[in-house]
């Protein structure tokens, strides 16, 4: 089956009107980001990771609740890389997450889940609404992700009505920097999913956000008590305001803390954000018998170790296995983003590719490499992605395919594939999720 499917149109009599409006990112960092193709699954992969996704949530879940419950504050600190302050907030049990999207590789050994986005997944609208149009407009097939908007809707609701039955019940807002043109788009469309809920819904920049010391938090003259944010939890906790030098970031965490103010994504995202938790569930996995000494059962019934068994990876705190035994394997940054921080390692150990983002300012470029290359490491088994075409405007690019896969209050939401290079970064291509056989 040909993978990358290119529809009969160019880029420009694709992306016109309504979708060039909707998704006016479609082009980025000078060049497509949305192509005139789809990606095409078939109905097997397709219920096979729409299966296989929500058990992985699951998986997540009850990992996620074991830490909350039962691991000190130090290891959450030394071994999943959380800052001292973020801490009592993780521990906060929220019901779901707001948005998490998993990355997941079709491989020659099977579907593998390679990591978790829960703290601030983007590519909302391409899934939910520009993949589902193209696909029927200029398709016969089927959008593998026409749930979306139902699965947002009813995790929104859950959590609101949560936080309002703890007593926030005033504005809702969403945040993040205005200027970012795919933050924004991803913000507003999750403002019209609340809106569609029937709640009243504000925009505030993150940068006009004002915080009240033990009072709480404020934007456009209103006191927020609910807030999107499409802002990371591990930047948030780091900033302070230039000019009184106030820890905003601690500050903001102090309300949530206070029970002043509630967060989406929950503060709780930050423990499965972190590349540290593959590495844990793996550690509960191969030690599953010794969790019962502590909880008086074992952590995981068979199915879940079936799960872990088949779709996820051996990852590690260090890479003394994967040497040893001559494996492949993979580095990466516990708070790398669009690949950034990762690393890629030959079975003799040789470096064979890194990836640190697509920056022209030699500078910036530094930056950034320092920032990711400091960061605590896991290390992971590596499986190669289905390499496959795609139609561009530069003629026939040889790519990579990376299949995310939203899992949205506990349900299968919808896929969001990029092609890219051997390591997925900012500068892949997304083409839509279709299910063609």
């Amino acid at each position: 089956m040909k993978r990358v499917i290119p529809l009969s149109l160019t880029h420009g009599e694709l992306f016109q009107g309504e979708l060039a409006e909707r998704i006016p990112y479609h082009r980025m960092y000078g060049k497509q980001y949305c192509l005139p193709s789809v990606t095409g699954y078939t109905t097997d992969e397709y219920e096979e990771l729409q299966a296989a996704s929500e058990l992985v949530d699951r998986i997540y879940w009850k990992a996620l609740r074991f830490v909350q419950r039962h691991l000190p504050d130090e290891f959450l600190k030394e071994q999943l890389g959380i800052h001292p302050s973020l801490i009592q907030a993780a521990r906060i049990e929220t019901p779901w997450h707001g948005v998490s999207r998993q990355d997941w590789i079709l491989s020659a050994q099977g579907m593998k889940c390679i990591e978790n986005n829960t703290d601030t997944p983007t590519g909302i609208p391409e899934t939910a609404f520009l993949g589902n149009e193209i696909i029927s407009r200029h398709t016969a097939h089927r959008s593998a992700s026409t749930g979306m908007d139902e699965a947002l809707e009813k995790a929104f609701l859950s959590l609101i009505n949560h936080y309002q039955n703890a007593g926030l019940t005033g504005t809702i807002a969403c945040t993040c920097y205005d200027w970012h043109v795919e933050d924004k788009c991803n913000t507003e469309y999750i403002m019209n999913i609340i809106s569609k809920l029937g709640f009243s819904v504000i925009f505030v920049p993150l940068d006009q956000l004002v915080i009240v010391e033990g009072d709480g938090l404020y934007g456009n003259g209103e006191r927020i008590d609910i807030l999107y944010r499409l802002y990371p939890l591990e930047y948030l906790i780091h900033d302070t305001e230039e000019e009184t030098g106030l820890p905003v970031g601690e500050a903001l965490i102090a309300l949530v803390e206070q029970g002043r103010l509630a967060l989406i994504n929950p503060p709780q995202s930050i423990l499965t954000q972190s590349k540290g938790f593959i590495a844990l569930i793996w550690a509960l996995y191969e030690r599953n018998e010794q969790s019962a000494e502590l909880l008086g059962h074992r952590l995981f019934g068979v199915e879940e170790l079936e799960t872990i068994q088949k779709y996820l990876l051996p990852t590690y705190f260090e890479n003394t296995v994967f040497v040893q035994q001559h494996i492949p394997y993979v580095a990466k940054s516990y708070w790398g983003r669009e690949g950034k921080g990762t690393t890629l390692f030959a079975g003799d150990g040789t470096l064979e590719s890194e990836e640190w983002g697509n920056q022209e300012d030699e500078d910036e470029a530094e930056e950034i490499k320092q920032y990711y290359g400091e960061q605590q490491k896991i290390y992971q088994q590596r499986v190669m992605m289905e390499e496959v075409e795609a139609h561009t405007e530069a003629g026939l690019q040889q790519g990579y395919l990376l299949t995310g896969a939203y899992v949205i209050g506990g349900t299968f939401a919808g896929l969001l594939p990029r092609v890219g290079s051997k390591i997925t970064g900012d500068m892949a291509y997304y083409c839509p999720a279709a299910i063609v056989e």
